[in-house]
């Protein structure tokens, strides 16, 4: 009771009173300035692009349809007339999202034939065909071909059953996602994952890629249209795209914790004033 008594005197009391609000106005002024420093000069995609009806041609990058290599999973589907025999001909195993482990009963994962570390799949009709290094155009015409010794008219299709691209850091989705084709840019990519928050650094998204077991980086600058003839606008199985945060979420990181430290700091103090009259 005596400790509530002092309290309600410092509080009353005007000089006290002066100072502490004072100190908790100054605290709450600083917290609110950190927090409003947020910028929109780097939100807008392609700046360099006019804001008018003017139109703007940019040359695209080449696109270069990617070669197959070992943990790709392949859906391979053989089409004849006899429907029964079509079935025999495509009994494709699951396999997780990885590539790199063995099939399991009830696993969600996706359908199709793993390449082998040696660069083989081995299919029921056509037998052991090596694949790496080749293009899903390339892989349908052998096993067309091998097929027609058996069958008259195979109709064959391959494709990519685990195309996965990863998408990290500020966008709204992080995650691993599988691609239904190919052919995926940057902003493919981004889509899929929601797009970049605003506290996405726009321009310089990291790309990291595989090539000949060696890591590959390079920066992309989505407020330029020369994205698009980048090299790497186009992106390969198994690519990585990181978006860092800008200086706005660091400094509402920052300011989140003042704010919890201004109200530990200022109860502190209060307390402190408190036990300081009570003990004199």
């Amino acid at each position: 009771m005596k400790i509530l008594n002092w309290g309600k005197y410092l509080l009353t009391h005007s000089f006290t009173r002066k100072k502490f609000l004072l100190f908790a106005l100054s605290s709450a002024f600083l917290s609110l300035l950190l927090s409003s420093c947020v910028t929109t000069k780097n939100v807008r995609y392609f700046k360099d692009v006019p804001d008018t009806l003017k139109k703007k041609v940019v040359d695209q990058a080449t696109f270069y349809t990617p070669v197959i290599q070992p943990d790709d999973i392949l859906q391979v589907t053989i089409q004849t007339l006899d429907p029964s025999t079509n079935t025999l001909l495509n009994p494709q195993a699951s396999w997780p999202i990885t590539g790199n482990a063995a099939p399991s009963a009830g696993s969600t994962g996706v359908s199709g034939y793993l390449v082998g570390k040696d660069g083989y799949v081995v299919l029921p009709l056509a037998g052991k065909i090596l694949v790496k290094g080749k293009t899903t155009d390339e892989v349908r015409e052998d096993i067309r071909i091998k097929a027609s010794e058996f069958y008259h008219d195979p109709l064959v299709n391959v494709r990519y059953a685990n195309f996965k691209i990863t998408v990290l850091g500020e966008v709204s989705r992080p995650s691993t996602y599988v691609m239904p084709n190919e052919k995926v840019t940057l902003l493919d990519a981004l889509g899929a994952a929601g797009d970049l928050t605003i506290y996405g650094r726009r321009e310089n998204v990291l790309l990291i890629r595989d090539r000949d077991g060696k890591k590959e980086f390079t920066r992309f600058n989505l407020n330029n249209s020369s994205l698009f003839n980048s090299p790497y606008f186009y992106l390969q199985q198994g690519d990585v795209v990181y978006v860092e945060p800008n200086r706005s979420k660091v400094i509402s990181t920052d300011a989140a914790r003042l704010r919890v430290i201004t109200i530990l700091t200022t109860g502190i103090s209060l307390l402190t004033l408190i036990i300081t009259r009570v003990r004199f």
